[in-house]
């Protein structure tokens, strides 16, 4: 409405009568009426600026879809203050007279007197034929409030009779085919959390939000955001389609405005009716969460009486919020552990998917023959569990053809089921003494489900990083579905897994003798491999990493024996030469490290 208009005055007769209803529907009228003003006000402005002549006529199409829109809402208004008022009627005799409009026309007309009359004294000064009409516009309305007085006695004494209040205008012809509204291109994903009260709906988006990067938004946010760009005054008095139409509107231009914002989520979903609308117009873009939990349950959690629980569980109902579960595209028990709830969202939020995964045979890493051996009799062993176990891969150095007999460790990982995980222990147990002194094995056991779940060690992340990008496996399940790990999780990864390696290195500085050569060695190149994935710099091999590292802003060249020296004299027990070079360097990598984060 334009500003400083003026309010709407109700007859004292009115004003009594209402002060009997009860405090909920007292309110409830309260506020439909101060829309129906606010909308009124709307209406008048923008029929004021159709009239303009200097519109083109995109513009004034514009206008009329607005009042069209305007008029909707205003006639939706009416209807809701009509189903309170009409409360105010004895039940009375059939026989007495009906009067002609319902208490909310009235009221309706009321509104608009008002606001003629603060036009016309607006006008009074440049206008002589307004400035006349002025006391007699105050008259109609002094008119007009008398009759609206006296017949609110006659409707609660039982004397008349009200009209049915429903209009039934016919707003939006489905004969009528309007252009309809698309996702952005920019909208990749958005899920929507819907249920009951206290059943984790902010919780939930809450948790997405923090793991996943999501842009958490509410429903009522986006709908009030909409109504003031589009002038309306009471978003939700719209249809569902609109609704739904006004808040793909609001998602569209937000990822619009932040093209690198993957995930929306949306809070709280509360009509099944809009939300069905706003489905049918995104598609599988949007995915609709519904959190279920006993009654019993969430007033547990929501430390509130039940009967507090009780009263928002009714209101939500009477939208339809317990209809969404029909809907929804997924229903999750939320009775459970905390645990559960997040691995399902987070399957949800980043869903895991099947990879072409390139197969080898150990005889094809560059391992020696017995260590070769012994690792093709192992992934038979295990490949006879059939679809328990997943996936067996040789990672790290075997990987990269880095491998170096008596230095490197053969790092193992296993995806299986954890109802086969003794039989796997067992085939470990084969392995190593298969290998006898060979290699020193280091196996890594994890579930489908952990993957999956993303309960990933930032070690477990670049492993199946690798993987993706080529790195060779020894059996992979053809229906395996693995998370798909980016560069920009390994680089938020690495500054988490990077200060415990820090901490481990000045440890391992501490220790005395040649024993700490080779860990000494290994966590200088893998603090040097996350520093440079901070730097979005993507080394493979020991060599090539200190070389790259070296480069960084500030540090000066580590100066450090070619791998192969380092190992030939670790296995020959000649360390004392490489030992040296290789402290310095740790030296000078904590040193340019404790600078950087100096305060």
């Amino acid at each position: 409405m334009t500003q400083n208009s003026p309010p709407l005055v109700l007859p004292p007769g009115l004003t009594r009568a209402m002060a009997t209803l009860q405090d909920k529907d007292r309110r409830r009228l309260d506020d439909t009426v101060t829309r129906l003003h606010t909308v009124n006000g709307r209406l008048w402005d923008t029929e004021d600026r159709v009239r303009s002549a200097l519109l083109s006529a995109a513009q004034v199409a514009d206008c009329k879809r607005e009042i069209d829109q305007l008029n909707a809402e205003r006639n939706a208004l009416a209807e809701r203050a009509d189903e309170v008022l009409g409360s105010l009627a004895d039940a009375g005799r059939a026989d007495v007279p009906l009067h002609t409009e319902t208490l909310a026309s009235v009221v309706d007309r009321m509104s608009v007197l008002t606001l003629r009359i603060w036009h016309s004294e607006r006008a009074a000064g440049r206008d002589e034929l307004a400035a006349r009409r002025v006391p007699a516009l105050h008259g109609q309305r002094e008119e007009l409030c008398a009759a609206l007085d006296a017949l609110v006695s006659e409707v609660v004494a039982g004397r008349r009779r009200l009209p049915v209040p429903a209009r039934f205008k016919l707003y939006g012809r489905e004969d009528v085919a309007p252009a309809e509204i698309k996702p952005s291109r920019h909208l990749r994903q958005v899920l929507a959390f819907g249920g009951l009260s206290e059943c984790g709906k902010s919780t939930s988006a809450q948790f997405v939000q923090r793991t996943c990067g999501a842009q958490r938004l509410k429903i009522g946010f986006l709908l009030r955001q909409a109504a003031h760009r589009e002038g309306l005054a009471d978003p939700y008095a719209l249809s569902a389609r609109r609704q739904a139409e006004l808040l793909l509107g609001e998602l569209n231009r937000f990822a619009d405005a932040h093209v690198d914002t993957k995930l929306f989520t949306i809070e709280s979903v509360h009509d099944d009716a809009s939300i069905a609308e706003l489905k049918q117009l995104m598609g599988d873009t949007l995915q609709i969460v519904y959190l279920d939990a006993s009654f019993a349950v969430r007033v547990e959690r929501s430390g509130t009486p039940a009967q507090a629980v009780a009263a928002k569980d009714e209101i939500k109902m009477s939208r339809g919020a317990h209809q969404v579960a029909a809907l929804a595209d997924h229903v999750i028990d939320n009775t459970g552990s905390i645990a559960a709830l997040r691995a399902r969202l987070r399957r949800i939020a980043a869903p895991p998917s099947t990879t072409a995964l390139r197969v080898a045979t150990p005889y094809g890493l560059g391992l020696p023959a017995a260590v070769a051996s012994a690792t093709a009799d192992f992934t038979d062993a295990v490949r006879a569990y059939g679809s328990g176990v997943r996936l067996v891969a040789l990672t790290g150095s075997p990987g990269e053809g880095t491998w170096i007999a008596g230095w490197s460790d053969l790092d193992l990982m296993v995806i299986a089921e954890h109802e086969v995980s003794g039989g796997i222990q067992e085939a470990l147990e084969q392995y190593r003494t298969a290998l006898g002194n060979a290699a020193s094995l280091g196996p890594t056991l994890v579930t489908p489900g952990e993957l999956t779940a993303r309960r990933l060690t930032p070690r477990l992340a670049f492993v199946l990083h690798q993987l993706q990008q080529g790195s060779p496996v020894l059996h992979a399940a053809s229906d395996l579905e693995l998370p798909t790990i980016s560069r920009d999780e390994l680089a938020f990864a690495a500054v988490r897994e990077l200060p415990q390696v820090m901490l481990t290195m000045r440890r391992l500085r501490t220790a005395e003798g040649a024993t700490a050569l080779r860990q000494l060695y290994k966590h200088l190149v893998l603090a040097c491999r996350l520093l440079l994935r901070e730097h979005n710099q993507w080394e493979s091999g020991p060599d090539r990493i200190l070389a790259a590292a070296s480069r960084m802003p500030g540090l000066r060249a580590l100066a450090v024996p070619p791998l192969a020296e380092v190992a030939n004299a670790w296995r020959d027990g000649d360390t004392e030469l490489v030992l040296k070079p290789v402290t310095a360097a740790v030296d000078q990598l904590l040193t340019w490290y404790a600078l950087q984060l100096a305060a």
